[in-house]
């Protein structure tokens, strides 16, 4: 194995993870609204994005019976640089739409699968304690590309436009800059990811034996006790922030005529890009602490109530319309981090409800149904806001909540799961 010290490559590796996602999931939605298309149009069109994320458990395998994940690694980085400079290019033309759609696309499938080989590597290149070192690392430098990408690089396109003049060549530059950026990783990691011995060492699968383990998977998923009220779970329990999502976006900058804030560019980026961001670390990190503790049992209707009950304050500044940015950064903090705080009880279930035979892909097919969870709501949300306004649309919002506590009510968990043991 060819070593490299973790901390040359961990960071930036989980860095260069983040910021496509961002890209495909904020950035787009952000954009897209400077550049006049609708709410309906918005939602409908980059809802449609999460899919390569659904269909990971299908694809993944073919990652480990292609190539190494090292070689994934930096294909995919490779790649994404060449959508991100695609979307650039196109942004100024006269097919604009359609060029930036067909290049998200290829980022989204490109950023998927560097997950997927990402995470594999990292248990790969690092041994357990290293592995568990570094856990808390991988996260933070995550959450440190969320703010870079959704906060200063959205900040940076309201500085450009000043600049230019160009809402077009403002977002073209900064796309050509994270394309100029991924370049960079994928030479820096060119030299940096280490070599492990066992990658690409593991037992190649026909396309025969793969269809019959994912039949197998499948049928053992669907085979397990409350089937029905995990699924349901697993799938309402955040449609009040899978309508909210990108709807809250599209709110914030919005002119104040149409209902929404009115936020320019760089204080959007502070907003929700830096103190939003923020208040969901904060909130999932207490979150996971909680559960760790008590247990996810203990901690269930706390969670259920900080996920939902603080989007009220989206009800509220669509009635106030505040024109200063402090209740508007409280108000997206408190329920950033309500919503951090209640994801854990999410991502707990995920791991509850995978546990026995099989539980590396049960739980891949779980976050494939978490993916769909937000995309379907998310397809809709911007034409159903268009037709009762931002107002009546967050009380939607609110009585969806309903969905998350009915969901929950039929749960089962072991009082034990999630509690800290001395073993």
């Amino acid at each position: 194995m060819k070593t490299r010290n973790p901390w040359a490559w961990v960071p930036s590796l989980y860095f260069a993870e983040g910021v496509p996602y961002v890209a495909v999931m904020t950035i787009s939605l952000i954009m897209y609204k400077r550049l006049g298309l609708s709410n309906t149009d918005i939602t409908l069109y980059t809802s449609w994005l999460y899919l390569p994320w659904v269909i990971k458990p299908i694809w993944s395998p073919f990652v480990d019976m292609l190539r190494t994940k090292r070689w994934w690694i930096l294909a995919m980085q490779l790649l994404i640089a060449a959508s991100l400079g695609g979307v650039a290019f196109t942004i100024p033309g006269q097919w604009w739409l359609q060029g930036s759609l067909f290049f998200f696309w290829i980022m989204a499938f490109c950023s998927a699968t560097h997950d997927i080989a990402a995470d594999g590597f990292y248990m790969l290149g690092l041994d357990q304690h290293q592995q568990a070192f570094f856990v808390g690392i991988r996260s933070t430098f995550y959450r440190i590309a969320t703010i870079f990408s959704s906060g200063l690089l959205v900040g940076l396109a309201g500085v450009l436009q000043v600049w230019t003049r160009s809402i077009a060549y403002s977002w073209s530059l900064v796309f050509y800059f994270m394309a100029a950026l991924f370049i960079a990783l994928w030479l820096y990691h060119s030299w940096a990811l280490p070599k492990p011995s066992e990658d690409g060492d593991q037992e190649r699968k026909t396309l025969a034996q793969i269809g019959h383990e994912f039949a197998e998977t499948v049928m053992t998923f669907f085979q397990k006790p409350q089937v029905w009220a995990g699924l349901c779970f697993m799938l309402f329990y955040r449609m009040p922030e899978g309508l909210l999502v990108k709807v809250s976006s599209l709110f914030l900058i919005d002119s104040v005529g149409k209902g929404g804030l009115g936020l320019a560019d760089g204080e959007y980026a502070l907003v929700q890009g830096t103190v939003g961001v923020i208040g969901l670390t904060l909130g999932g990190i207490l979150g996971g602490i909680a559960a760790s503790r008590d247990g996810l049992k203990r901690w269930l209707w706390p969670m259920v109530m900080a996920i939902t009950l603080p989007d009220i304050v989206y009800v509220v500044l669509s009635w106030w319309q505040p024109s200063s940015l402090l209740p508007v950064n409280i108000s997206v903090f408190l329920e950033q981090f309500g919503y951090g705080f209640g994801f854990s009880a999410y991502m707990l279930y995920l791991i509850y409800y995978s546990q026995g035979e099989h539980k590396t892909s049960h739980y891949a097919l779980c976050t494939a149904l978490m993916a769909l969870s937000m995309m379907i709501p998310g397809l809709f949300a911007g034409a159903l806001q268009e037709a009762v306004g931002y107002r009546m649309f967050f009380i939607i919002v609110m009585c969806s909540c309903a969905l998350t506590y009915i969901v929950s009510a039929f749960l089962k968990i072991d009082p034990e799961f999630g509690k800290k043991t001395d073993k």
